[in-house]
């Protein structure tokens, strides 16, 4: 299980604070913050370089530093010599007068559409030059947003194709020709991508409508060296990345009819479901708490342990932990959504996602709890694990400190764990319960723990056994159901 190791031999997040259930955090290499979030900033595109500088206003007109502008794409050096300001780039040699729209460029004149400017030894050109005056220097096409601020430097460009399964529940699939890193936020009726770092370009259209009773539309804009896609839904929405980071899923998390009609008390044994409504409690199992409707029910995030060319622990030979997880995640997810869950598997294909990337999507869906599953060769039964939280800086407010967002909800997270445990135990499966400084537990807002499934009576054979996942699978689902009321993002 290679995952779940202590928390001091991983990598630990620049940012060290969390603003809860806001942002899933996908970017793991942050965009060069040149400018503050309320400032204007000009991004810029290249195959050597992905920046962002600063947007200065004067006289109603906006300017940047070509210094600035073409330090990052090659060798350059700019000074004053006598009344005009010389720039030398790789073999161009390059001069403006101060005041003045006429420069030369590579011994030959250039025309900008207003005056040059120097400020403490900077040179300004105005933004509107961008599409002429760079070709002169780079030797290669430029496509410049400009009322949006996004120079595309060659071909560098991301397309992207959208389609609609309308599948139950429905899925907006987007594929596009380059790994792309947006992070991404929900609100009721949105989940909204915003791209800082990836040159991606109108899919198509500014907008594209859906004849979907669910998933409703699909927006496109760009302003201050961002572009950002919207997608408009009825429902909650959840996105997961695959194929490398070049398809994003947008999924509505599936509101059961048969949520709306409220179980029997807890007190009272529950009746038989008749044929026609939902299917019927298995045997032994805990039904639904009571629920006031679809969208009352408790959102449980389930996470298949590695994928794609990380497979995990080798189990044998020639089986992987990635391979258990995944089956063992689809089981978990059959199990609670019999208990009455609106249940997400994080993955549900062999496709690679980080720690963060598995933190901020649960966190970004407020989801109710999450549920990590991992596989073991050694020992027998199941190992049931919370979070140890590190020691670090003082939450502030409704900011977590990263690594200890986990906190606020802790205490429920040890309480469901030990319900797992005692479950296990009432139907003799060997299991242990433990607290370890893990990641991404560490990091989430709601209840949330980790289950490795280690080998049965029948040894190592058992890991791959459908029969002997759903064994446990619906022992853990038994366990966590009477706890739903008790699972909700905290502030």
């Amino acid at each position: 299980m290679s995952a779940l190791a202590p928390e001091n031999r991983l990598p630990r997040p620049s940012d060290g604070f969390l603003k809860p259930a806001l942002v899933l955090l996908l970017a793991l290499t942050l965009f060069p913050a040149a400018t503050s979030a309320d400032e204007k900033r000009l991004s810029v595109y290249s195959s050597v370089a992905t920046y962002a500088l600063p947007v200065i206003d004067r006289a109603g007109h906006e300017y940047v530093g070509l210094l600035e502008l073409l330090e990052p794409l090659g060798r350059v050096s700019a000074g004053k010599t006598g009344p005009r300001w010389r720039l030398h780039y790789n073999a161009i040699d390059s001069e403006f007068v101060p005041g003045r729209t006429q420069a030369k460029i590579g011994g030959r004149d250039f025309g900008l559409p207003l005056p040059f400017l120097i400020e403490n030894s900077r040179g300004l050109v105005p933004l509107s030059s961008l599409s002429a005056l760079l070709p002169r220097f780079l030797g290669t096409p430029v496509n410049f947003r400009e009322s949006a601020r996004r120079l595309l430097i060659g071909d560098v460009a991301i397309q992207s194709s959208i389609l609609l399964d309308p599948s139950t529940p429905p899925r907006l699939v987007l594929n596009f020709t380059a790994p792309v890193n947006p992070t991404i936020s929900t609100e009721p009726g949105k989940l909204h991508m915003f791209f800082k770092r990836d040159p991606v370009v109108p899919p198509g259209g500014q907008s594209i409508s859906f004849n979907n009773k669910v998933i409703t539309q699909v927006g496109y804009s760009e302003s201050n060296g961002a572009a950002e896609l919207d997608v408009s839904a009825n429902a909650p929405l959840m996105a997961s990345f695959s194929n490398g980071g070049r398809t994003i899923t947008v999924a509505a998390v599936q509101q059961s009819a048969a949520a709306g009609a409220g179980p029997s008390p807890p007190a009272s044994p529950p009746a038989p479901a008749p044929p026609s409504s939902a299917q019927p409690t298995p045997a032994g199992q805990i039904p639904p708490a009571p629920s006031g409707g679809p969208s009352d029910r408790v959102l449980a995030v389930v996470d298949a342990a590695h994928g794609g060319n990380e497979r995990g622990a080798a189990l044998t030979d020639t089986l992987a932990e990635k391979d258990v997880t995944l089956g063992f995640a689809r089981l978990l997810r059959h199990e609670l959504e019999q208990r009455g869950f609106a249940v997400v598997l994080l993955r549900d294909a062999d496709i690679n996602l980080t720690l963060d990337q598995r933190a901020g999507a649960a966190n970004a869906a407020h989801a109710g709890i999450y549920i990590s599953l991992h596989a073991a060769s050694q020992g027998t039964g199941a190992r049931v694990y919370t979070a140890l939280l590190p020691v670090e800086g003082e939450n502030k407010g409704t900011f977590h400190a990263w690594n200890a967002a986990q906190a606020p909800s802790l205490p429920v997270s040890r309480i469901v764990a030990g319900a797992i445990v005692s479950e296990m135990q009432k139907r003799q499966l060997s299991v242990r319960e433990s607290s370890a400084s893990l990641r991404p537990l560490n990091n989430l807002l709601m209840p949330a723990l980790a289950v490795e499934l280690a080998p049965g009576a029948n040894g190592i054979a058992d890991l791959p056994s459908a029969n002997y996942q759903q064994q446990v699978a619906a022992t853990i689902a038994d366990a966590v159901a009477p706890f739903r009321d008790r699972m909700g993002v905290q502030p």
